[in-house]
């Protein structure tokens, strides 16, 4: 690909919208059953849980995850912060709290100026240092494409880390960030954004999901996930099918980015969204026919999208105002669990 000044333009794809869709990743995983050894892990890879756990003594257990991927924006300081928010909140998602990171970088040296790859640097130890954490080393390669992103280490209490598997019938869904970021990004990659979307979309994408940490201290809040490349509808089937429960899922209280919610009704999405829903559209039913903008707004990939959280309905309160309080203004209940399977759409 050539380089006209625009990192997007050396990318196929961006963010998490890079992801493998759901049903080919399923297939390549087939023949990699999880196998653990080790007792002591206590989280890994058998319901694609955020982060692996591994417990080192009765009181504290290591969290351990990787993300990277390719630009979504074409400012290198705002896709170092983007990348780095990401990562980190694998961890957050956990409950853990992040100790360290490793930074994975892969760059088309010869194309790129160092200058722009050392502001992409910059940006995640900007995001690292805000999130209170060093980067301690990290690896490096000569790539055709640009990658960025980090291995983050953490720490929790084998007790009370959270799962995405362990929610519970009759507890309340709550989303803390809005849906839209894929189509923005899509929007952005055809010249067709707003000022106003664009600093929305680093706005959320840069804000750290912290309160993470405060939710593993509550026994009502019974299950955690982020909700990333496989969109709100894939991150939450993956919720359900752990915890062998359906979610009503409420449509009308999903919080969207207003500007998201247009583009997507002019047919501006990407193409990672029409691969999800294909993946996992026959585990999701309605009450009305959904419409194509709201089956792509389910599926949109989310890049730093927000925490969804399955907690007991006494609980409810006291997480919206925890959120609330650390900035997640547009945070709502979007619907609850109960017996079944997979989602309903109301």
């Amino acid at each position: 690909m050539a380089y006209n000044g625009r990192l997007t333009s050396l990318s196929h794809g961006g963010g998490c919208g890079c992801k493998i869709a759901p049903a080919v990743l399923s297939e390549i995983l087939k023949f990699s059953p999880f196998v653990t050894f080790a007792p002591a892990l206590l989280a890994g890879s058998e319901n694609n849980e955020d982060a692996a756990v591994y417990q080192i003594n009765e009181n504290q257990a290591i969290v351990a995850t990787t993300d990277f991927f390719m630009p979504i924006v074409d400012d290198p300081f705002d896709f170092g912060r983007i990348s780095a928010s990401n990562a980190i909140s694998d961890i957050y998602a956990m409950g853990a709290k992040p100790l360290f990171a490793l930074a994975i970088l892969g760059m088309p040296i010869n194309v790129l100026p160092i200058e722009t790859i050392q502001r992409i640097t910059a940006g995640g130890q900007a995001v690292c240092a805000a999130a209170g954490i060093p980067i301690a080393g990290g690896h490096s390669i000569d790539s055709v494409e640009p990658i960025y992103g980090l291995i983050v280490v953490g720490i929790v209490d084998p007790k009370k880390f959270k799962r995405n598997r362990t929610a519970q019938a009759g507890d309340s869904l709550i989303l803390s960030k809005p849906i839209g970021i894929g189509i923005l990004s899509a929007a952005f990659k055809q010249e067709k954004i707003s000022e106003k979307a664009y600093a929305k979309m680093i706005d959320y994408t840069t804000q750290l999901n912290t309160p993470g940490m405060k939710f593993a201290q509550m026994r009502e809040v019974h299950a955690l996930t982020d909700v990333t490349g496989f969109g709100l509808a894939g991150h939450l089937l993956e919720m359900t099918r752990g915890a062998k429960l359906q979610a009503q899922l409420q449509f009308d209280q999903i919080p969207f980015i207003d500007e998201a919610l247009d583009y997507v009704k002019e047919n501006i999405f990407t193409g990672a969204s029409t691969r999800n829903w294909q993946g996992y559209s026959d585990q999701i039913t309605s009450q009305n026919e959904l419409f194509i903008w709201q089956k792509h707004l389910l599926s949109d990939p989310q890049t730093s999208g927000g925490l969804l959280i399955a907690c007991d309905p006494v609980a409810e309160k006291e997480v919206l105002k925890t959120l609330h309080q650390d900035g997640f203004i547009t945070a709502q209940k979007i619907g609850y669990l109960t017996e079944g399977s997979g989602i309903v759409v109301s």
